[in-house]
């Protein structure tokens, strides 16, 4: 029996958006007007407004082949939240643009809509409106999230002082290395497709990439013991990089310590079998979303029985420039090795 599948075209734009948005719930008080009209209407009730936006383009930021639409929606969903959180804020609507092609069916973007739905449920968050369009290729996201935080506690980039310590919440390197894996099997199937593919068990390498969350956890933790961090990103395109933003914006140094990065026991065993170097997977890899904050030493005792959360190293004067110390106690230059767009 085959699936059915709907064709985009016979709803018609209207049509296919009240399909889409047929079980959209609000949540948040704050929202007085959701989708169905000209504009949504948000009050948030003396807090200041925190808004982010994101794009995810197919054949640059996802492969159809190996990520599910479902882990897709809520990935999409989950990469722009996270901003939101980096800011120190509590995120609380979304809007979802969306460019599609004709080879995408009703069914499909059912699929999709599902992981969006399931993320804005997860994280307490309403989807307000959004815009749909044709594509002429590939498939074409843009979120934009909205998030709220009392007034001036908002946490920036550029915060950092000298003696503060870095710090990073979960682990890194994993994503880089569902990547490898995922890709490696593609290679396979697209030269042997009898061969069925093999992901080895590697459930938390693969959905470290296909299933990231929003570490919204820590800036819940961060507000209950009373700390407000100096300086906050989330970490998308790869440790070093991310730790020479806050070097430049907030004109520090710093010294990392390889030794205190923290890594899941699967990705070293996955960074091993692929003879790669874990630390090299979470400096450069990217696509964890953690985040990476500085912190006033003051408040070292506070998190020091945390187990979410890794001191990895401090901030220095900019003269002294930025170091990785490595397990050998050798002293090597801190370089950007992550993702870089437009090359």
């Amino acid at each position: 029996m085959s699936e059915e599948r709907t064709e985009v075209a016979s709803l018609g734009e209207f049509g296919l958006i009240d399909h889409l948005t047929r079980n959209n719930e609000t949540r948040q008080a704050s929202t007085i007007l959701s989708i169905g009209d000209d504009a949504a209407v948000i009050d948030q009730f003396g807090k200041q407004t925190v808004i982010s936006s994101d794009m995810l383009i197919e054949g640059v930021h996802f492969d159809l082949m190996y990520t599910p639409l479902k882990h897709l929606g809520y990935k999409s969903v989950v990469v722009n939240l996270s901003d939101i959180c980096a800011m120190n804020a509590t995120p609380t609507h979304i809007t979802l643009n969306l460019g599609i092609s004709n080879r995408f069916s009703v069914e499909a973007l059912d699929e999709f809509y599902e992981g969006v739905y399931a993320a804005c449920n997860f994280y307490n968050v309403d989807l307000i409106g959004g815009d749909t369009v044709s594509s002429q290729r590939g498939l074409i996201i843009s979120i934009t999230a909205i998030g709220e935080i009392t007034p001036d506690k908002f946490v920036t980039r550029s915060g950092a002082k000298s003696k503060d310590l870095l710090c990073v919440s979960g682990d890194l390197g994993g994503a880089y290395l569902g990547l490898q894996l995922l890709e490696r099997e593609k290679k396979i199937f697209l030269e042997h497709p009898e061969i069925k593919p093999d992901l080895e068990g590697r459930a938390y390498v693969t959905g470290r990439l296909l299933k990231p969350e929003a570490r919204i956890d820590i800036v819940e933790w961060l507000a209950e013991n009373d700390i407000v961090p100096t300086s906050m990103m989330d970490i998308s395109d790869g440790l070093s990089s991310e730790i020479l933003h806050i070097c430049k914006q907030s004109n520090v140094g710093c010294v990392l310590y390889e030794d205190k990065i923290p890594f899941h026991d699967e990705t070293k065993e996955v960074a091993y079998k692929f003879d790669t170097d874990p630390t090299a997977c979470a400096l450069s890899g990217g696509e964890d979303y953690e985040l990476l904050f500085t912190i006033k030493q003051d408040d070292y005792d506070k998190l020091r029985m945390q187990e979410k959360i890794s001191v990895i190293g401090y901030m220095t004067e900019p003269a002294e420039g930025k170091y990785l110390i490595t397990r050998k106690g050798n002293k090597h230059e801190l370089t950007a090795q992550g993702w870089t767009a437009f090359q």
